[in-house]
C-alpha cells in the first residue's frame, strides 16, 4: 500500500479539511462545519467520536477523512458508526480509502465494538465499492424524511385544553 499517514484530526486542523467535507456535503457552510466538528476533535473523548484523516507525507493537507461516533444498538451491542467518507487523491483515491477503512477496523477493535456500521450518504459508488471490498455488507435500508421547520405560530389553530376537574 502506498505510504499514507492516517491520524485523528487535531482541533487546529478543522478549517483545513472544510474543502474535503464539502465534497460529500456540498451545501455545508463553514460555521455549520465548525459547530459539528469541534465536539468531535477532543482528544480526551476519542472513544466517543472523532474525525480521522488520511494524507500522503510530506503533503501537509489531508486527502481523505471520515467522521465516527459510538452508539449502543439493541441488536448489535456496541457499534462504531462511521459516515461522511471522503477520499480525494490525484494519484490513487482507492489507496486513501483503503487506509481509512483499515483505520476504521482498528478503531472498532481498539474501542471493543461488536460491529462497525458505515453510512454512505448520497451516491458514492467508489466508497460503497471500497466498503464492500473491505468486508462490509448491506444491513438495512436507511431512509430519511426532512422535517419542515416549526411554524412561527405553533400554537395557532389548536383547540384549547379542557380542564379536568
Amino acid at each position: 500500500m502506498p505510504d499514507i499517514a492516517v491520524e485523528m484530526l487535531a482541533p487546529d486542523q478543522i478549517r483545513s479539511v472544510f474543502p474535503l467535507i464539502r465534497q460529500v456535503v456540498p451545501t455545508l457552510d463553514l460555521a455549520a462545519w465548525l459547530r459539528f466538528a469541534r465536539p468531535l476533535v477532543n482528544p480526551r473523548r476519542a472513544e466517543a467520536g472523532g474525525i480521522v484523516v488520511a494524507r500522503r507525507p510530506p503533503r501537509p493537507f489531508p486527502s481523505g477523512l471520515f467522521c465516527y461516533r459510538q452508539e449502543s444498538d439493541l441488536t448489535h451491542g456496541k457499534v462504531l458508526l462511521a459516515e461522511h467518507f471522503v477520499a480525494l487523491d490525484l494519484l490513487d483515491p482507492d489507496a486513501v480509502l483503503a487506509a481509512l477503512l483499515a483505520e476504521l477496523d482498528s478503531l472498532g477493535r481498539r474501542f471493543g465494538c461488536d460491529v462497525v456500521r458505515s453510512v454512505v450518504h448520497g451516491s458514492a459508488p467508489e466508497v460503497t465499492g471500497g466498503l464492500t471490498a473491505a468486508g462490509h455488507q448491506p444491513e438495512a435500508a436507511l431512509l430519511y424524511k426532512a422535517m419542515p421547520p416549526p411554524s412561527r405560530h405553533a400554537g395557532a389553530g389548536r383547540r384549547p385544553r379542557r380542564a379536568i376537574g
